[in-house]
């Protein structure tokens, strides 16, 4: 896949998904598969997205993103994305909406087909919408496929539903709406060595900058080490037995007997909220009810393994 940040001409024509795309959520996947599907049409199937969130480009707020950058243009590539264009937002904010189309779509993309969900807008001010864009790619021979909304238990797929469930520590609802299991990618940093003492070593990894602030307390979690997956217990908080000075992910991998991962780079996936996050009168308290989590992780995974609920 070919990631361009200025407007680089397009290869060929190109069938272009256009959105932020925040989440990349089922409901995103589905305006991108509509891209994708012109592939058929001899179109390069292409995403025009924007380094950040419009949101905060105009001034307003955006709720805590739901993954990297990087992790996102990685997602795009296994999608069958071809190009991929992630544009400085204030470089288009100030085109007219039929600036955008000749200009970015027709001129910079070659498009020949746009592809959208039903509440995209654009052009100054936001001002224009799917229907607008429906008009002036019919004045101008495009294709135009509009997504409509993803429902799950009847209510729309979006952002903010997604951060909601997180918020609240509903890891699995999350996981079923993004369509794959929350998580994050950082470097694992030095702590104070307590779960060596405890015989339950931790991942110490501060929780990304920007991102949505999971609900503290104790989750069942997938790891990702080196290539391989590994059954986790995480917890997300300020350890209250010991305390810390700001939210930390500490996880316990009880089947992982490899190196220590001081410096890498581990990405760790949120499955099931598992209790809250507690204080213990003892240390020996604590760690039993590490193992005990451990144990309850582990039984998870493989009862999600065997029914294939794992798979994503």
């Amino acid at each position: 896949m070919d990631v361009f940040r200025t407007l680089t001409p397009s290869a060929g024509d190109s069938a272009v998904a256009l959105g932020n795309f925040d989440g990349l959520h089922i409901g995103h996947q589905k305006v991108i598969s509509l891209a994708l599907g012109s592939a058929s049409e001899g179109l390069l199937p292409t995403v025009l997205t924007f380094a950040e969130n419009p949101l905060v480009a105009l001034g307003g707020r955006a709720g805590g993103r739901l993954l990297s950058q990087e992790d996102k243009i990685a997602l795009l590539e296994q999608m069958g994305v071809r190009q991929l264009y992630i544009l400085d937002f204030p470089t288009v904010k100030d085109l007219s909406a039929e600036e955008f189309v000749d200009r970015i779509l027709v001129g910079g993309l070659k498009a020949k087909r746009a592809c959208c969900g039903f509440n995209f807008t654009f052009g100054r001010g936001g001002k224009a919408n799917s229907e607008t864009l429906s008009g002036l790619c019919g004045t101008r021979g495009l294709g135009i496929s509009v997504a409509q909304a993803v429902l799950v238990d009847g209510t729309p797929v979006s952002s903010t539903r997604i951060r909601g469930l997180l918020e609240t520590g509903r890891a699995a609802e999350a996981a079923r709406l993004l369509g794959r299991p929350f998580g994050y990618r950082v470097p694992v940093c030095r702590g104070k060595r307590l779960g060596h003492s405890l015989g339950t070593p931790t991942l110490n990894q501060n929780l990304p900058a920007g991102f949505v602030q999971p609900k503290f307390g104790v989750y069942a979690t997938r790891v990702h080490v080196e290539g391989k997956q590994y059954v986790g217990v995480t917890n997300i908080g300020v350890k209250p037995t010991v305390g810390s000075d700001y939210p930390l992910s500490e996880t316990w991998m009880p089947d992982y007997l490899g190196a220590e991962l001081y410096g890498k780079t581990v990405r760790v996936e949120l499955l099931r909220f598992l209790r809250p996050e507690r204080k213990f009168p003892t240390l020996e308290a604590l760690r039993d009810a590490i193992v005990r989590d451990g144990a309850r992780a582990e039984e998870f995974f493989r009862r999600s393994q065997s029914a294939g609920r794992l798979n994503l």
